[in-house]
């Protein structure tokens, strides 16, 4: 379905980003993927979720860039001009958390947590956006979280930045709704990532819980189905966003969140 385009999925070297990355590949795009963690085995996870596809040739690239300085965007951004021809599909997912009260919140935190988890997709999408109008063909995909619908205690820095992704994601739909691009933003409830583990871990030595107990009891609190939300799951909702069929869903923060919005 998407042989021949180019997805730059950013913070894609594990959980949700991963997870989008294999998804695309899986369809036959060519991927570039950007993150902290281990690159070469993103790029193999990757490029075996193509071939298990049946897609072989997958081109898989790398760009380490730092999503908190516009300067290193700029230059990836570049990167997937010159050696990939551009970027059709652009998945924003770079994020990092910080709890603490606002009083108390570190001020190089909440700057930190707004450039990466807001600012970076900005940067992003200006830079993405001249290609893809050029060639009357572009999907944006911006991962904001249930948090950018509600909020929640001790999360300002990170529920001020997936509510501004939110709304980045509606200005960029309205400018470009009678083109072939179109943004949407997928708001996830608790997925099992490297960030929500520490959450998990820090509740079982807090609380003095199993890791079973501790994860039981965070679902408890805000997600009625119980059940982690998946990166396999959220990857298929992203690639019905990219298909035909999701040509007229513009403008849209999608939560799959296991019923946590619903209460």
């Amino acid at each position: 379905m998407l042989k021949g385009k180019i997805a730059l999925v950013t913070g894609s070297t594990s959980g949700i980003g991963l997870g989008m990355a294999q998804a695309l590949a899986a369809q036959g795009a060519n991927v570039i993927t950007n993150g902290f963690g281990d690159a070469d085995a993103a790029r193999r996870a990757i490029a075996d979720a193509a071939a298990r596809a049946g897609h072989t040739g997958t081109q898989v690239g790398y760009h380490g860039a730092d999503m908190s300085r516009a300067g290193e965007i700029e230059t990836m951004m570049q990167y997937a001009e010159s050696d990939f021809g551009g970027v059709d599909i652009l998945v924003n997912n770079a994020g990092i958390q910080h709890v603490a009260e606002i009083q108390d919140f570190p001020t190089d935190k909440w700057d930190a947590i707004i450039a990466i988890n807001l600012t970076s997709a900005f940067h992003t999408t200006r830079l993405a956006l001249p290609g893809m109008r050029q060639r009357n063909w572009g999907r944006i995909i911006n991962i904001a979280s249930v948090h950018g619908l509600v909020g929640s205690a001790g999360k300002s820095a990170y529920v001020a930045a997936k509510h501004g992704i939110v709304g980045l994601t509606k200005v960029t739909a309205l400018e470009n709704a009678q083109s072939g691009v179109t943004a949407n933003a997928i708001c996830p409830g608790f997925v099992l990532t490297p960030l929500v583990q520490k959450q998990i871990d820090d509740r079982a030595a807090r609380e003095r819980l199993s890791g079973d107990e501790a994860k039981r009891s965070l679902l408890g609190e805000k997600q009625p189905s119980g059940e982690f939300v998946t990166p396999e799951q959220l990857g298929a909702l992203a690639v019905f966003l990219c298909s035909d069929a999701g040509s007229q869903v513009r403008g849209v923060a999608w939560n799959m969140d296991g019923g946590w919005v619903a209460q």
